[in-house]
């Protein structure tokens, strides 16, 4: 987890700027590490598969329509961030600057966790249900692939 931490801290700087690196909250497991954060997300979600799925319940292929019933501004943030990766990666890497990635990680995790505070996925009717989960399970590949990028792991507990 430090090696996690450290990679994250350092590519969360941008170019030619001053780096002063806390190793209390490097090695910190807290909402106030960033990588603990976004991988707490990533964990999250993981937990709610695996709850939902000892109930039977596992995300469908769901069609565009299907999807439009995520009307919550929450739901909506979350989505219009997701759409923003491409972007992204592409300005991080035309400036050499890893600081984009890291920064569209957290700010991530936290539309996602405002989601999860704000809207349930359990216990809802089907069609909405199912529309949070494939939500959930975008959000998580979003975030495994961008910690990938960093070399960062993307734990499925914690």
């Amino acid at each position: 987890m430090p090696i996690d931490a450290a990679r994250y801290v350092f590519n969360s700087k941008e170019p030619n700027t001053h780096l002063e690196f806390d190793l209390d909250l490097a090695v910190e497991q807290s909402s106030q590490n960033p990588v603990y954060y976004v991988q707490y997300a990533h964990a999250r979600i993981c937990s709610i598969l695996r709850n939902l799925a000892t109930e039977g319940i596992t995300p469908k292929e769901l069609s565009a329509d299907a999807l439009d019933c995520l009307s919550a501004s929450e739901e909506r943030e979350v989505i219009r961030h997701l759409s923003t990766l491409p972007q992204t990666i592409i300005n991080a890497a035309e400036g050499y600057d890893p600081a984009l990635i890291t920064r569209y990680a957290f700010d991530l995790a936290t539309l996602f966790h405002r989601f999860y505070n704000a809207c349930r996925v359990k216990g809802e009717e089907e069609a909405l249900m199912q529309a949070r989960l494939s939500l959930c399970v975008a959000v998580k590949t979003v975030i495994a692939n961008v910690l990938k990028l960093l070399k960062i792991d993307a734990p499925e507990e914690m």
